[in-house]
């Protein structure tokens, strides 16, 4: 705001000094917003005015400055992108170890499967051999038993040829022989040892006989070295492991056969034989107290199909449907 004073001719206190009343009534914020206004333009003014007189007075200062601030702006985005860099690398460290460390929670879990897979595996060989292992004690008990008494049955008898030696050689009369010889019978029961002791003979022969399947089944079901595709009857390895479990089942089960017309499947047979063992050993766990299983095959075209069915409880659903994996679980044989 200007201020006009003006000096009277005629004396110096005809000076006017303006009343503030007579200014123009304006607030600070206008004020400070016009002065603000007023400076930008001033400040605007000057740099295009310099930016025009470097221009005419040559190229090469603003050539320099532009150098400078290309510089300056290469500095300031290479701090950038080192930063950014040094960030990314620290991130991906922190994924690097996040992953290992996920592989090795991995490699337990995996191991873990494995010591459970093995445990479970242990355990139905476990049951398997206690099962053989009775099947085979019993024959073989009674196969001891009857050499025992075979061997008493042989001492009697070579007692009677020995008298039947000795009457030859003497002088005796022949009734006095005869006599002798009837009263070593009476003493032996000769009449009842010929009759049991073809008995023996039969019982240890049937004996030796179930041993031997019992080893052939066992051989059959293990297949040792056999680890080919090969066919394969189902029917025999169906046979071969109820053989092996029967001890297991046979005190609260009936197994039923209902066998059609199968030809020979190419397959492992062991593996086959494991998954027999499981279902028929799942099959009679699954029975509280006295039931029965029953075994279906058949055949559809160029496929066999196996049916494993019993009378037992089986899985609730409700114990299967919160946990989708617990279905795949389910066939997880060992």
């Amino acid at each position: 705001m200007c201020m006009s004073i003006k000096r009277s001719l005629a004396s110096p206190s005809a000076i006017r000094i303006p009343d503030m009343d007579d200014t123009p009534k304006i607030s600070t914020d206008e004020a400070l917003r016009a002065e603000n206004f007023r400076l930008n333009k001033i400040v605007k003014s000057l740099m295009n005015r310099a930016e025009r007189a470097m221009s005419a007075g040559g190229t090469d200062f603003g050539l320099f400055q532009a150098t400078v601030m290309l510089e300056n702006q290469v500095r300031d985005r290479t701090r950038e992108l080192e930063a950014a860099l040094n960030e990314n690398e620290k991130i991906n460290y922190d994924l690097e170890r996040e992953k290992e460390e996920q592989r090795k929670l991995y490699r337990k879990l995996e191991e873990a499967q494995t010591q459970l897979l093995q445990s479970e595996k242990l355990a139905a060989i476990g049951q398997l051999a206690a099962g053989v292992a009775h099947e085979i004690n019993n024959p073989i008990g009674f196969i001891n038993s009857n050499l025992g008494t075979l061997r008493d049955y042989s001492s009697s008898l070579l007692r009677l040829i020995a008298i039947y030696e000795k009457t030859e050689d003497s002088s005796d009369s022949a009734t006095e022989k005869k006599a002798l010889i009837v009263e070593m019978k009476r003493e032996m029961d000769f009449q009842y040892l010929s009759d049991d002791l073809l008995e023996l003979i039969d019982e240890s022969i049937d004996g030796c006989a179930r041993v031997r399947r019992i080893v052939q089944d066992l051989r059959d079901f293990s297949r040792v070295g056999d680890v080919q595709w090969q066919k394969a009857d189902l029917h025999d390895g169906l046979n071969s492991t109820l053989n092996l479990v029967w001890n297991e089942i046979k005190f609260k089960v009936d197994v039923i056969k209902e066998y059609g017309v199968v030809p020979l499947v190419e397959c492992i047979p062991s593996q086959i034989n494991q998954v027999f063992m499981n279902l028929l050993v799942n099959a009679a766990q699954a029975i509280s107290e006295h039931g029965s299983i029953t075994l279906k095959t058949g055949c559809e075209g160029d496929k066999a199909w196996i049916s494993v069915s019993d009378t037992g409880t089986g899985i609730p659903a409700d114990m299967l449907r919160p946990n989708p994996l617990a279905r795949e679980r389910v066939w997880d044989f060992p």
